[in-house]
């Protein structure tokens, strides 16, 4: 058993309240993650009080409802797990100062130290993925409802397994997963893929709209009105942007989307090729080499953003030609 999940399960033993985390703007792996936890856990301790907190998201639901706690009543002697996030400030809904131990299991390169059993692996396919080992390796119990999180998951943030995290050990995994709980893995598909029509509009306008540059570099950005228009939220974009992968001839795209309660513009950035996260991270932004993103309150940042996009595609591209 490695030893980042020694420690982890001993942790997990020896506390009496624990409650898991992600981060803020959560998508199927940070929520799947966070719940299949907290139910292996109550399965396998029954006597444990373990929760999963969050800003709830309704598209989500059927990974199970989150709970609310009264951070006031944890007298302290607790332990706070934090899932797919990689630095403290995205943590949501609860504050990491009122537990007596902190710290991450993740998938995205390592920003911030959380604690001393923190559990990094960038090569992951998903934070799903690295539950699933830990359950697997530590004998906890699983359901039918655990898998079925852990799964999705995974299908989710591999993409349907086409991101190049996607390894053998990601199959090698889902195939022990699958063997174990014996779930109806094709029916879960609609919970991921089925939506509304008003979204299927929308695709259309990204398609219609969408700028791309002779360096092969694509971007939009949807205004609230836009949004509005459509009847969408503001985190369908995001939710989107995998399935703009296969425009021949595009590196790199970026969807722009402005969130008007918290006035900051985001920045969801995909690559099949120019290594972004770097760029990323010159705009305070950070993620995977293909898989990024970037939040300011300034606009004038996006449109520089916007520029060293297109620079990484313009350099791709002219090494891609030497190649010829």
């Amino acid at each position: 058993m490695k030893s980042e999940i020694k420690k982890i399960y001993k942790k997990i033993k020896q506390y009496e309240t624990i409650v898991i985390a992600r981060h803020i703007g959560p998508d199927p792996d940070a929520i799947a993650s966070q719940t299949a936890l907290r139910d292996a856990i109550k399965l396998t301790f029954p006597k444990k009080n373990v929760y999963a907190v969050g800003t709830s998201v309704s598209k989500f639901k059927y990974y199970g409802l989150l709970d609310k706690i009264d951070e006031t009543t944890i007298d302290g002697d607790a332990l706070l797990i934090a899932l797919d996030v990689p630095d403290t400030g995205r943590i949501d809904g609860v504050d990491k100062n009122a537990f007596k131990e902190v710290f991450k299991i993740d998938h995205h390169p390592s920003e911030e130290v959380f604690g001393e059993c923190d559990w990094v692996d960038d090569t992951s396919s998903s934070t799903c993925q690295l539950i699933i080992e830990f359950l697997l390796e530590t004998g906890m119990k699983i359901d039918r409802k655990v898998a079925e999180n852990l799964f999705l998951g995974v299908v989710s943030d591999s993409d349907r397994f086409l991101i190049s995290y996607t390894t053998p050990k990601t199959f090698k995994l889902i195939y022990e997963l699958l063997e174990k709980t014996e779930i109806d893995f094709v029916s879960l598909y609609p919970n991921l893929y089925e939506r509304p029509y008003a979204e299927i509009k929308f695709q259309g306008y990204i398609s219609e709209n969408l700028e791309i540059t002779e360096n092969g570099f694509a971007h939009i950005m949807f205004t609230p009105e836009i949004l509005k228009e459509y009847g969408v939220d503001p985190a369908t974009p995001s939710n989107m942007i995998n399935d703009y992968s296969n425009i021949k001839d595009v590196y790199v795209w970026t969807f722009i989307t402005f969130d008007e309660r918290n006035e900051i513009y985001k920045v969801n950035i995909r690559s099949k090729g120019p290594v972004i996260n770097e760029t990323a991270a010159a705009f305070g932004g950070g993620g995977h080499k293909f898989a990024s993103g970037v939040r300011t309150h300034n606009k004038d940042d996006i449109k520089e953003l916007l520029k060293a996009l297109d620079k990484d595609c313009e350099e791709y591209k002219k090494n891609l030609q030497g190649l010829l």
